[in-house]
């Protein structure tokens, strides 16, 4: 697969839903009424909600707003466990 297929999988404004969507998660993470479980379904629909709201009702805005709660979520525990691995 080329670089520009997946360049073009995330729409350039989404940049500021996944910011959003991992503050969100780590908002979310510390909160101790909300179970571990639903953060990742909280997050990915809030990341929908925006999508569409920036780029209009489509169905590509509904899949690069699943995209941008996929990869806030996947960047999250990249960190956490990068972090867990150098401590331990």
């Amino acid at each position: 697969m080329e670089w520009k297929v997946i360049e073009e999988l995330l729409d350039p404004q989404l940049a500021i839903v996944l910011v959003a969507c991992w503050i969100l998660g780590g908002i979310l993470k510390t909160t101790p009424r909300v179970p571990n479980w639903s953060i990742v379904y909280v997050v990915t629909g809030v990341a929908i909600v925006l999508a569409v709201l920036l780029l209009g009702n489509s169905t590509l805005s509904y899949l690069q707003g699943f995209l941008c709660g996929a990869v806030a979520v996947y960047g999250y525990e990249l960190v956490k466990q990068a972090a867990k691995g150098a401590v331990g």
